[in-house]
């Protein structure tokens, strides 16, 4: 079935995750599915995902819009609301859907906020940057890191303080590759939509770990990752999300 521009952008999104990353696709994905998938996050913009990138509006502010794409596409969310994030004083996530295979949200930042140095164990991880800039340094592993109480190992830096700004195009990190291991930090308020595929599990092998980076002096491009202890003032609050609901159950996805 060929259903046009009659979908939402998020839900486009949810139909090409779902057929990359659902069970029995296997391995990673290919070359050609990843420009796919990039080049859907390329053409979203944060109101696609029901946010407002305007300021000057106060926390967890909604307003009322009837003139984006996805709007005209479903009449029956002719006064869509958005949700301004700019009031924010924490890092916020806004859930927009999670099963075994992958997760949509939204991390939204105030200006300042950093994410610390964590990594994405057994993931491919694509990012959109929404509105405004971040800089990132990342890492991936040289060789497997050490289990035991405290994570950690040798690693390569990928990215120093690289600074990225929306516009631009979507980043994507594999399990050994991409900067797998990376921290985020706001330079202005700004939003980073990600796909993680699959999602966190601590059960399944799949913890959120964050590291501390110490250099190696006699190695240039090259660190010592060891496991590390959130600060205690660290929190990611949640905010609802209010753009168009992915439907999962669609035949002319199979």
């Amino acid at each position: 079935m060929d259903d046009g521009d009659r979908r939402s952008k998020v839900q486009r999104l949810y139909g090409a995750c779902d057929a990359v990353f659902s069970p029995g696709k296997g391995g990673l994905p290919t070359f050609s599915q990843i420009r796919w998938l990039r080049g859907i996050l390329d053409g979203m913009e944060a109101a696609d995902v029901g946010i407002d990138a305007g300021a000057g509006r106060e926390e967890g502010e909604l307003r009322s819009s009837s003139s984006d794409d996805d709007d005209e596409a479903r009449p029956r969310a002719a006064a869509r609301r958005l949700l301004s994030t700019r009031g924010f004083t924490r890092i916020t996530y806004v859930h927009i859907h999670e099963c075994d295979d992958f997760s949509m949200g939204v991390f939204c930042f105030p200006a300042g906020a950093t994410l610390p140095l964590h990594d994405h164990p057994h993931m491919v991880v694509l990012s959109k940057l929404l509105y405004g800039s971040m800089r990132v340094s990342s890492y991936d592993w040289v060789t497997t890191p050490r289990s035991g109480p405290r994570k950690g190992g040798l690693a390569k830096v990928v990215a120093v303080d690289e600074q990225r700004e929306a516009p631009c195009r979507a980043s994507v990190l594999f399990p050994r590759s991409g900067g797998n291991i990376h921290t985020l930090t706001a330079v202005t308020p700004c939003a980073l939509l990600d796909v993680l595929a699959p999602p966190y599990a601590e059960d399944l092998g799949r913890p959120s770990t964050y590291f501390s980076d110490m250099p190696v002096p006699s190695l240039p491009g090259f660190a010592v990752l060891e496991q590390a202890e959130l600060p205690e003032d660290f929190r990611v609050v949640g905010a609802p999300y209010v753009g168009p609901e992915p439907v999962v159950d669609m035949d002319f996805y199979d």
